[in-house]
């Protein structure tokens, strides 16, 4: 069983940062490669950074690279994305996901977290 629960969202000024978390509450966290989506209103869902289950593959979509940096720790069976120099055009909601694979589309990811707002304001 997968169960995802993201925190750490909020509002921030543009220029500064959030860590948002995802806690996997099953035992079988380092099966999976781990994603960081996000979907602003009317927009589609989209991908922002990926890690492989050891860590070794990372993506990021060009948008987050060199501001986002997604890290895990398999004994906590945690996810991170590290968001700094936040933009007004970062706000959205985040989701992580599981996928079994490592995938960069949403289609790909088995299991979802319920989602955390991310307000950057200007």
């Amino acid at each position: 069983q997968v169960q995802l629960v993201e925190s750490g969202g909020g509002l921030v000024q543009a220029g500064g940062s959030l860590r948002l978390s995802c806690a996997n509450s099953g035992r079988t966290f380092s099966w999976y490669v781990m994603g960081w989506f996000r979907q602003a209103p009317g927009k589609e869902r989209e991908i922002v950074a990926a890690i492989s289950q050891n860590g070794g593959r990372i993506y990021y979509a060009d948008s987050v690279k060199g501001r986002f940096t997604i890290s895990r720790d398999n004994a906590k069976n945690t996810v991170y994305l590290q968001m700094n120099n936040l933009k007004p055009e970062d706000t959205a909601v985040y989701y992580c996901a599981a996928a079994v694979s490592f995938a960069v589309l949403a289609g790909a990811y088995d299991y979802w977290g319920q989602g955390t707002q991310v307000t950057v304001s200007s």
